[in-house]
């Protein structure tokens, strides 16, 4: 993590900063973990250092656009006091596709713009931030983010049913970019919106929160009835981590959403029983993605805390017995997580192409699965 800040331009001043919004999240949790875990100090500033870029970096309009500014069309000293009122970048190389460019299903992973799941990843690294620091800063600006971006990318669908979440929207989010839906957006950001909602103060001292009540029905009215399943690993280690949330989620506001839960746990197994019998970790590194690798060793992590989250708040759970038995399935595979790391540590596998294109986020994903508790427990 600080050869990431380095290169990165977070802590050396030699090199422009180089922001990606989905790695920072993460890495913002591993810099808050590695603060509690050594009581040093220095990473706790480089997590705060790490906010501060990124909403002065990815907040703003990129420099080879004809636009200026805050996204949001706030004035400057207004736009630091409510950074993400605009939402954020992705942070790609290529500027986002103008309105009258013809759509290249290609190139459009490399443009700009602003991702659903992305957004939803800062909001949790906003309030593992809040939480650490016990600044409610972070919090009001994760739910300012959650505002604009479930107004932005939320559209009815065309039948009249429950709404739907464009996956890719414009910088400023006046139009859809890729306009299919991410099989896990609804999920993610019910989960997000409901951690931040149940750590809404209610203190009349406190400066006005925004209220995500709306913003949550609707979440759930998308959810309901949906699989989840996947053959991707860095799906199905994102579906466990939802897991671990909702969990921790539940003992706070005892929701009960037990059969949510088993859904979440069920659809995962099948899904990485089906990904491990593709035999994809048996191939050589410049035909893998570390990344999304490493987003299952993090998942199967988030199982080992579900585990003893279950035997500790069992009054949480009306079906514990379910929900252990499930678990217990999912915990077999603890050792392709740890098949996963090693064949990534060896240094001879890191000079692979692919890990090489990917550097960044290979750095700071693999850092996660190492130390993990910055970003299954910081919130």
């Amino acid at each position: 993590m600080t050869e990431f800040a380095q290169q990165t331009g977070l802590s050396s001043l030699s090199m422009p900063p180089r922001r990606y919004l989905w790695t920072d999240a993460f890495a913002v949790c591993n810099f808050l973990g590695l603060y509690q875990q050594t009581g040093d100090d220095s990473f706790k500033s480089l997590a705060l250092a790490l906010v501060g870029q990124v909403h002065e970096c990815l907040g703003r309009y990129r420099q080879d656009d004809t636009r200026r500014g805050w996204i949001s069309a706030l004035s400057e000293s207004e736009g630091r006091l409510h950074p993400t009122a605009g939402g954020l970048r992705i942070g790609k190389k290529m500027n986002e596709r103008g309105p009258d460019d013809p759509f290249d299903q290609e190139m459009e992973w490399d443009r700009d713009g602003q991702y659903y799941h992305y957004l939803t990843k800062w909001m949790y690294a906003l309030q593992c931030v809040g939480t650490v620091t016990a600044e409610k800063v972070y919090w009001r600006w994760a739910r300012e983010l959650a505002k604009k971006v479930h107004a932005g990318f939320v559209f009815p669908s065309d039948g009249g049913g429950p709404k739907y979440i464009h996956w890719k929207m414009s910088i400023d989010l006046s139009r859809p970019l890729v306009p299919s839906m991410g099989l896990h957006d609804p999920l993610e950001g019910l989960i997000v919106y409901s951690q931040l909602q149940a750590g809404k103060s209610e203190n009349a001292k406190d400066s006005p929160q925004p209220d995500l009540s709306r913003e949550i029905k609707e979440l759930a009215a998308i959810c309901t009835g949906m699989s989840w399943v996947t053959e991707d690993s860095l799906g199905v280690g994102g579906l466990l981590c939802n897991s671990l949330q909702l969990a921790q989620l539940m003992t706070r506001d005892r929701s009960g959403q037990d059969k949510l839960l088993l859904a979440l746990l069920d659809d995962s197994l099948v899904g990485l029983e089906s990904y491990l019998k593709m035999n994809t970790l048996q191939l050589p590194g410049q035909y893998r993605l570390a990344f999304r690798e490493f987003g299952l060793s993090i998942g199967l992590y988030a199982v080992e805390r579900l585990k003893g989250l279950l035997e500790k708040e069992a009054d949480s759970f009306t079906e514990s017995a379910a929900l252990h038995a499930r678990i217990e399935e999912l915990m077999y595979y603890q050792s392709v997580g740890e098949q996963i790391e090693k064949f990534w540590q060896e240094e001879a596998n890191r000079e692979a192409e692919t890990w090489l294109l990917h550097r960044d986020i290979n750095m700071v994903m693999q850092a996660t699965s190492l130390a993990p508790d910055g970003f299954l427990q910081a919130s």
